[in-house]
């Protein structure tokens, strides 16, 4: 099968073609450089050699991470489906994340964090070792101290900007690469409007005061 895998929830956002379960070329920019997603996709589909026609599944990053990137990925799969007979899947970045850190031979009890703002961070544990990854803790909210204590026992802490958040933290991304093996591997398709972001709050929404009026004169 031949996968187009969007991963936009970092600030390293990429696109990976996979043929049957191999990655044949990868794509990849800063969020900060504001790359168009289809110039993205076009340098990775030259690259492989692979039409857009051909493309049988697209595979995107739900996050959690970045709104906006994630968003993006899927509006552009919903499209992408609308025109062309492709079938979609989305898979958690967490879980691709959980994957990279096994790939770099994390071994042991890993923490795979994302940045949640508000002085909390998504969150979850994965027992790690060569034969795969077992999740121990499913993904939360938690305070940085939580986190924190984790560290302090000597686990690991790992994900996009974890050394900005804890001493010895591991810098780790979510690969498009990844996320279209692990794609590759999975049947549990989905329609467009099916496909949703993976955030754990809820969201609010505040109603803004009335106008001033100014007096006259």
């Amino acid at each position: 099968m031949k996968i187009l895998a969007i991963e936009f929830s970092s600030a390293q956002r990429g696109v990976a073609v996979v043929v049957d379960g191999h990655p044949r070329a990868t794509a990849m920019e800063t969020a900060s450089r504001e790359t168009h997603a289809f110039d993205l996709i076009s340098r990775a589909l030259a690259e492989a050699g692979v039409e857009r026609e051909q493309i049988e599944c697209l595979a995107i990053g739900l996050g959690p991470g970045s709104y906006t990137g994630i968003r993006s990925a899927i509006a552009l799969a919903q499209g992408w489906q609308l025109a062309l007979p492709v079938r979609l899947l989305g898979v958690g970045s967490v879980e691709c994340l959980a994957a990279e850190a096994q790939a770099n031979a994390w071994f042991g009890a890993v923490n795979i964090i994302v940045d949640a703002q508000r002085n909390e961070l998504y969150v979850a544990r994965y027992e790690i070792n060569p034969g795969g990854c077992r999740e121990i803790e499913p993904l939360k909210l938690a305070a940085a101290d939580e986190v924190r204590a984790r560290a302090s026992a000597g686990e690991t802490v790992a994900g996009p900007e974890a050394d900005r958040w804890f001493a010895g933290g591991r810098v780790l991304f979510p690969g498009a690469a990844m996320l279209g093996k692990m794609a590759a591997g999975r049947a549990n398709f989905v329609t467009g409007e099916k496909l949703e972001p993976l955030y754990l709050r809820e969201t609010n929404f505040v109603k803004a005061p009335p106008p001033r009026v100014l007096p006259a004169g």
